[in-house]
């Protein structure tokens, strides 16, 4: 026998202005006033049991269809909560969330909540939210003029958090799983040339800046610069030319200076360093140890390779101040630091390494980030491949086609007696 109760009930008011509901002897009269409602006894989260109630239902079949839903949830082991939004839940998410992801994450995670999930969706009840509402706020979202990216985030956001609601038994499906998404469009990385980096170098050489290793070490190894404005000293095997990437620096709110893992697990694989970083690394280590010599016991010492004059770490907002100052003085293309790794990258590719050495070197999480975002390149670099393999075969055919004039077996090459 099925659990539960489909009855009428109506919002009229008595003469002590309380609700009639079903009490109401227009709903004997006629069987157009009020609306439909059931209640039943379901499994509330927590595993408690309590009393949900739905109404305004058009008719008595529509009633017992939802009923019929709502127990089968119950069966399946589903909890139900009626009172909870979108809003409660994302909310209570992200108190959990706090505790195990990396606080950079943590922000990214509550700004896309605050900002644009919970004043588009936070008012619907949570096992009301469907595909329909999440496509209704990517629309809303494109058309103010949000960029794909971003759009990209903000569902993505929302997906982890429906998914672990579905892992929960909270929720039977995620609503945002399928949703369809604006297309990104592979813009051609831009930045810096060669002959534009060597410039900017000796500019800030000639400056005599005090971040002049920290450029050299940033264009020479294509480390984030989070990653680089991390390394210990004690992370450096200077010898065997190794640098691993234990930890990274972020900025939380533009304010709090934090050290998380790094992105991927890639990222702390080793970092190869060159020659030509191994000396400005000796360069800084003898800056540093100058610096530490003038503070004295002032100085803070975190055995940073990159800090500042105090020991400190270098907050990442002025080093990309710093960086667009001296790009400026010396004329050049305004840029981001991250261009810098790019800039590695196009060195790399245009070298000819092979891509996979490549994807390592940049501690990519797959070959497939390394192609998607470096297309314009390596389809260059396979021009040239394509371009010499043809220029061989041309060369084997203009060979193979030319006339024999070497001399024949029979041929007698004239002599002076001949000529007599």
């Amino acid at each position: 026998m099925e659990r539960g109760q489909v009855y009428r009930r109506c919002g009229c008011r008595g003469t002590d202005g309380r609700q009639l509901g079903v009490r109401c002897p227009k709903l004997k009269a006629s069987s157009r006033h009020g609306s439909w409602t059931f209640a039943v006894d379901l499994t509330a989260a927590g595993g408690r049991r309590r009393t949900v109630r739905r109404a305004g239902f058009d008719s008595k079949s529509a009633a017992q269809a939802e009923l019929s839903q709502l127990l089968q949830r119950d069966r399946q082991g589903f909890a139900t909560n009626d009172s909870e939004t979108v809003r409660d839940y994302l909310t209570s998410w992200l108190t959990e969330k706090r505790r195990v992801v990396k606080p950079t994450t943590y922000v990214r995670y509550r700004d896309y909540i605050d900002k644009d999930l919970l004043p588009a969706l936070g008012q619907i009840r949570l096992e009301r939210l469907t595909h329909q509402h999440v496509a209704g706020m990517i629309r809303d979202l494109e058309v103010a003029g949000r960029g794909a990216v971003t759009i990209r985030r903000i569902i993505a956001t929302l997906s982890s958090a429906l998914s672990d609601a579905v892992k929960r038994r909270r929720l039977a499906h995620n609503p945002a799983q399928h949703a369809v998404l604006p297309e990104v469009d592979r813009v051609e990385r831009g930045g810096w040339t060669v002959n534009e980096a060597v410039r900017f170098l000796a500019h800030a050489s000639v400056h005599g800046d005090r971040d002049l290793e920290l450029w050299e070490t940033l264009i020479g190894t294509g480390m984030r610069k989070g990653e680089c404005l991390a390394p210990r000293w004690a992370d450096l095997d200077l010898e065997h030319r190794v640098l691993h990437v234990r930890q990274t620096l972020s900025s939380i709110d533009n304010s709090r200076l934090v050290f998380t893992t790094p992105k991927t697990r890639g990222s702390a694989a080793g970092v190869g360093l060159s020659r030509r970083v191994i000396d400005a690394l000796h360069r800084q280590r003898a800056r540093q140890h100058s610096e530490r010599v003038r503070w004295g016991a002032a100085y803070q010492d975190h055995d940073l390779v990159f800090a500042r004059e105090n020991g400190l770490p270098l907050r990442p907002e002025y080093v990309l101040r710093r960086f667009r100052s001296l790009a400026a003085d010396a004329g050049l293309p305004r840029a981001r630091v991250h261009d810098l790794r790019h800039l590695a990258a196009s060195m790399m590719i245009a070298a000819g390494v092979p891509l996979p050495i490549v994807s390592k070197t940049l501690r990519h999480s797959g070959t497939g980030i390394t192609a998607d975002l470096y297309a314009h390149l390596t389809r260059e670099t396979a021009h040239q491949a394509v371009d010499a393999m043809a220029a061989a075969l041309d060369a084997a055919e203009t060979r193979a086609n030319a006339p024999d004039i070497r001399p024949s077996a029979t041929y007698r090459t004239s002599s002076a007696d001949d000529l007599q």
